[in-house]
């Protein structure tokens, strides 16, 4: 018996050690593999986000200009700081905002056309040529109302110069447009693309944070 196993045994070894070489190489081109692999993967966040997305979905949060928001506004001054609830409907020819709670004083609904602006409230019915205007008189604030639809979806508005910083994987990130400072704090996945969730917009003493618990898409209203 030990006789017939030895030729075996020493037969074996050189087999097995001529392969260990060849293996060695698998094993150490799979690793490059797997290294290139990574490398080659863009960036993520713990929310899903990759580098290159902004710069691709941006032509289209562009054209979702018809659009329902909710969520809720904080309002925070040297004298107060309040907050309310939020439901905005925002077309291309036409808006409107119901604000809710303390920050609205019970129930404020501002809306317009370009020219043609509104607020009622528990006091009345009110006009002015600029949403601004009419919420400073009646409010006592004001909220960027025709920059904002821009601002919101992470956009500058057209219709001034702008600084505009982004993150790691190029999503906006910081914003200064008409003395406002608007940072991006958080985003969220909506009709297959990335919109803000959460950003906080600074003018002077004034800090407006806004948080959105939900976006949808929504039909035009005719001009």
């Amino acid at each position: 018996m030990l006789t017939t196993s030895f030729p075996f045994a020493r037969s074996a070894s050189p087999r097995l050690s001529g392969r260990l070489p060849t293996a060695r190489l698998w094993v150490a081109a799979l690793a490059l593999l797997t290294l290139a692999g990574c490398a080659n993967q863009a960036p993520v966040d713990e929310s899903g986000r990759q580098a290159g997305q902004w710069e691709r979905q941006q032509a289209q949060v562009e054209d979702f200009d018809s659009w329902t928001l909710v969520g809720k506004a904080g309002l925070r001054t040297p004298q107060e700081n309040i907050s309310a609830n939020l439901d905005w409907n925002q077309t291309p020819f036409y808006f409107r905002m119901l604000i809710s709670g303390p920050f609205g004083g019970g129930r404020s609904v501002l809306e317009g056309r370009e020219g043609r602006f509104s607020l009622s409230t528990s006091d009345g019915r009110f006009e002015a040529e600029t949403p601004e205007a009419l919420m400073e008189e009646q409010l006592g604030w004001s909220l960027p109302v025709r920059a904002m639809p821009d601002w919101v979806r992470g956009l500058p508005g057209d219709h001034a110069s702008y600084q505009l910083e982004t993150d790691e994987l190029g999503f906006p990130r910081f914003l200064q447009q008409d003395g406002w400072e608007i940072d991006y704090r958080d985003w969220e996945r909506v009709e297959e693309m990335w919109l803000p969730r959460r950003l906080v917009m600074n003018y002077g003493e004034v800090r407006i944070t806004l948080v959105v618990n939900q976006w949808q898409a929504a039909s035009r209203t005719a001009e």
